[in-house]
C-alpha cells in the first residue's frame, strides 16, 4: 500500500462521510470501479477497431493458425471452448451459428 493525498471539494467529502466512515476504503472502491469501467471501455473500443494483426488472424483461420503455431503455442487455443465467431469487415466479430 502507498499513502496518497487527494484533494476533493468539501461537499464531496461530506457525501462520502455520509455513506462510508472509512474514506480510504470508499476512495479505493471508487477508484477500482473507475479503472474496471475504463478497461471495459478500452476493450469495447478494441472490438470496434481491432488491431490489423487481429484482422489478419481472422482471415487466416484457426486451422492455419494451428499449422503455423509451434509446439509451445499449441495449448494457447482450445477450439472446443468459448463461442465460435467470425470477423465481418465493417461490423467486427459476430457469433457463428452452430
Amino acid at each position: 500500500m502507498r499513502r496518497v493525498t487527494v484533494t476533493l471539494p468539501d461537499e464531496v467529502v461530506e457525501e462520502i462521510d455520509r455513506h462510508e466512515p472509512n474514506r480510504s476504503r470508499f476512495v479505493l472502491e471508487a477508484t477500482l470501479d473507475a479503472l474496471e469501467r475504463r478497461q471495459q471501455e478500452e476493450f469495447r473500443r478494441s472490438l470496434d477497431n481491432p488491431h490489423p494483426d487481429s484482422e489478419q488472424l481472422a482471415r487466416v483461420g484457426e486451422s492455419e493458425w494451428f499449422a503455423l503455431a509451434g509446439d509451445e503455442d499449441y495449448d494457447l487455443l482450445d477450439p472446443g471452448a468459448g463461442t465460435r465467431v467470425r470477423w465481418v469487415p465493417g461490423t467486427g466479430w459476430v457469433e457463428v451459428g452452430r
